[in-house]
């Protein structure tokens, strides 16, 4: 079977071929192909050592030498090369102490973790799959390579990365495998929160979210986090169909979670600030009911911005709240008459109310908002000469 490969993979492995080495373009690369999805990545292993594969390729990058790996670079993209290896004793449940490189390509593909990451691929030989990596493609099935339990001891990220496969392809975790899972489960406390929080993410952004089931169905929950532990989900529903964003996903996990559990949440799982904040306003709001008439619509459109308010419109008709048309028509019309629905467009601003005779501090500020109140009432107020006679100097 002959797989489409970019030229300048090809290249990278005929110039190790013309110097007397083996080359395969291996893992996610030939499981994608196979599926015929379009791979993120190319990497390629080869019987190379680090340092001859430096001599051969003008631009390089010592990624990760000790480890086997060089970076090359060519038309513009990098490609990691790594030199077949043997893993040595894993002392943190995540990096092996040390490797040792080999000869043989079969050692190589034996160390990786399911059957369908431990492919290689050349022109010359074609696919080299020595461990059913093809039978499970076609089964769907994820699969350690070996025994699930030393492939899960030597790296226990890949208990989730399990999960996060069967997610993304929507296959069927193989038994032997899922009980590794959950033996193996207390050693995801030597994994880092933000390796962690990383494969959730790819979870539930992938095409069958609600797969997050099986971290907890598995066993492995608790060793998240206790507040991820936690977390309500007693009516779990992620519509595949829901925006691939990072926060809407997440609320949509934690929707029924109490606000500042679900803030634990993700604080424990070191998500950006940004994320946090958009998945707070989104969880607030979600059970929140927003009546259909432009008062009470533009009241809550002052609440958060633009893009945030239309995630919340999204994520509630997505997840079978009713209404939600008609509420959508509204902000299109209120956006296109270009109603006020924040202290920015307001047409008054605290340098004219101290030119009013306002006193500097909070009065400013609560002046602001008051004529945003009234605005958001009676848009056609918003005009500079209006707002100024509806000025309560006097009251400081």
């Amino acid at each position: 079977m002959k797989i489409a490969v970019p030229e300048a993979v090809e290249a990278i492995i005929k110039t190790l071929n013309d110097h007397g080495f083996e080359a395969f373009a291996v893992g996610g690369c030939v499981r994608d192909t196979l599926l015929g999805r379009e791979p993120e990545d190319w990497d390629i292993t080869t019987s190379a050592s680090p340092l001859q594969v430096k001599e051969l390729f003008r631009r390089t990058i010592d990624t990760g030498i000790q480890h086997g790996t060089v970076t090359v670079m060519k038309s513009h993209n990098s490609y990691e090369v790594t030199t077949y290896r043997i893993d040595g004793e894993y002392e943190d449940g995540r990096h092996p102490k040390s490797v040792q490189f080999t000869a043989s390509l079969t050692e190589d593909l034996r160390r990786r973790d399911f059957t369908i990451n431990a492919m290689a691929y050349s022109h010359e030989t074609g696919i080299v799959d020595e461990f059913g990596g093809i039978e499970d493609l076609k089964s769907g099935i994820i699969r350690c390579v070996g025994n699930p339990l030393e492939r899960f001891t030597e790296d226990a990220l890949r208990i989730l990365r399990a999960i996060r496969f069967s997610a993304q392809l929507n296959f069927k975790i193989e038994p032997k495998t899922r009980e590794g899972i959950s033996t193996i489960a207390p050693n995801m406390e030597n994994i880092s929160k933000e390796r962690i929080q990383a494969e959730l993410t790819k979870l539930l952004l992938s095409d069958y979210p609600e797969k997050i089931a099986e971290v907890y169905e598995t066993g492995i929950s608790r060793y998240v986090s206790d507040a991820f532990h936690c977390a309500d989900r007693s009516r779990l529903c992620i519509p595949s169909g829901l925006p691939k964003k990072k926060h809407i996903r997440w609320a949509a996990f934690l929707k029924d979670t109490e606000e500042k559990k679900a803030v634990q949440v993700l604080k424990d799982l070191k998500l950006d600030h940004d994320t946090i904040m958009r998945v707070r306003i989104l969880n607030q709001w979600f059970y929140r009911e927003i009546p259909p008439g432009k008062v009470q619509l533009r009241r809550a459109m002052s609440q958060m911005e633009p893009q945030q308010f239309d995630d919340l419109l999204t994520l509630k008709k997505w997840m079978g709240q009713t209404g939600i048309e008609e509420l959508e028509r509204l902000t299109e019309e209120i956006r296109k008459n270009g109603d006020c629905v924040s202290l920015k467009e307001l047409k008054i601003n605290g340098t004219d109310l101290l030119a009013a005779g306002i006193k500097p501090g909070k009065q400013i500020g609560e002046e602001l908002s008051r004529l945003l109140n009234l605005v958001l009432e009676k848009p056609e107020l918003n005009r500079k000469e209006i707002l100024l006679k509806l000025l309560t100097v006097s009251k400081y």
